[in-house]
């Protein structure tokens, strides 16, 4: 059996753990999960993700439990159709979802999936980047996916939905992002529910200021009061390559034009860096390249240390050559064969 190292990249080498388990049948025990955090083990959104690979995969566990350590996941197939994975907290239901999705994408038949649990939280990419960034580059491979948010959930208090339906494909075709093109269109969106009045208009007032997009290109999105409180920016930048999503949230404490400064300087520094891929889409895509045809794209040097523990871990368990090599002093590429 496979032993995995789960001190190293927090959560993230789990899901990515779980994912490959069940895509390549092979069991595995990952221990010391999350041990440099300030609570380590499985917490709520870690465990679903854990029980929800284990419908899939239709898997053997042990340790699926909070604050457990040390889990071991043995699968049996893959089980496609209707799933539903709630998280009782606002932890990410999207990093759930790409636990299970990457072994959905080749299934046997197609897969209809409803998630609930946090849709916009500062730790994890929020809805917005899955549909409108993450979803359409993998249905290049081949795939259909389509999502759909019914209810949004915030910090603290959870609560979302949203739905996946996934019309899988033979196999993965190799993916390409390498010119970003032309910019296409810039535009903001700063969603509220249950926060002080003036907020919003205080983050669009910094957001014009900042960015130079113009006065039409932002718009506040009240939200009906019992999905609050929450407050998140979400900044889109379409070009000819992808849409490119950038997310800040606002938090008690933090004033809303620092809150759009945060949103602001990730969207700036992508425009300026002329690459197709984010610091975030870059980890997204490693694993569904390297379980596919493989595939090459441009993105942000240095890139986020999630990048370099995913391709690791890809590289020890599919054996896949994954290079990550700067061509300037702000840009690098990354192949994956």
């Amino acid at each position: 059996m496979r032993v995995i190292d789960g001190s190293v990249g927090g959560g993230q080498i789990l899901r990515s753990s779980l994912a490959l388990s069940i895509v390549t049948g092979e069991p595995f025990r990952i221990n010391a999960i999350r041990a440099g955090r300030k609570r380590p083990g499985l917490m709520r959104q870690h465990l679903t993700a854990v029980r929800a690979a284990a419908a899939v995969g239709v898997a053997q566990v042990t340790g699926d439990e909070l604050g457990s350590t040390s889990v071991t996941f043995r699968p049996a197939g893959v089980c496609a159709g209707q799933h539903e994975f709630h998280i009782a907290t606002a932890g990410s239901a999207g990093l759930v979802l790409q636990t299970v999705l990457p072994a959905l994408l080749t299934a046997e038949k197609p897969s209809h999936i409803v998630l609930r649990g946090g849709t916009h939280n500062q730790w994890a990419p929020p809805f917005d980047f899955l549909e409108r960034t993450f979803l359409p580059l993998i249905e290049r491979m081949g795939p259909t996916c389509s999502a759909r948010l019914t209810r949004h959930g915030f910090y603290p208090a959870g609560g979302g939905r949203f739905t996946v339906d996934v019309t899988p494909a033979p196999r993965l075709k190799r993916l390409e992002v390498l010119e970003r093109g032309n910019v296409l269109s810039t535009t903001g969106r700063v969603l509220v529910s249950r926060i002080p009045p003036g907020a919003a208009t205080r983050e669009v007032a910094a957001l014009a200021e900042l960015t130079d997009w113009g006065p039409d290109a932002f718009r506040i999105e009240e939200l009906p009061q019992r999905q609050g409180p929450g407050n998140v920016i979400l900044l889109e930048v379409e070009s000819d390559a992808l849409t490119a999503v950038f997310a800040a949230f606002g938090q008690r404490g933090v004033r809303a034009e620092r809150v759009a400064e945060l949103a602001a300087r990730q969207a700036l520094a992508y425009i300026a860096a002329g690459v197709p891929v984010g610091r975030h889409l870059a980890d997204q895509l490693l694993l569904p390249m390297a379980i596919g045809a493989g595939g090459s794209f441009r993105t942000l040097h240095p890139v986020d240390d999630h990048v370099t523990t995913n391709a690791t871990l890809l590289r020890e368990w599919l054996g896949v050559a994954i290079e990550i090599e700067p061509d300037t002093e702000t840009t690098a590429r990354v192949t994956v064969k």
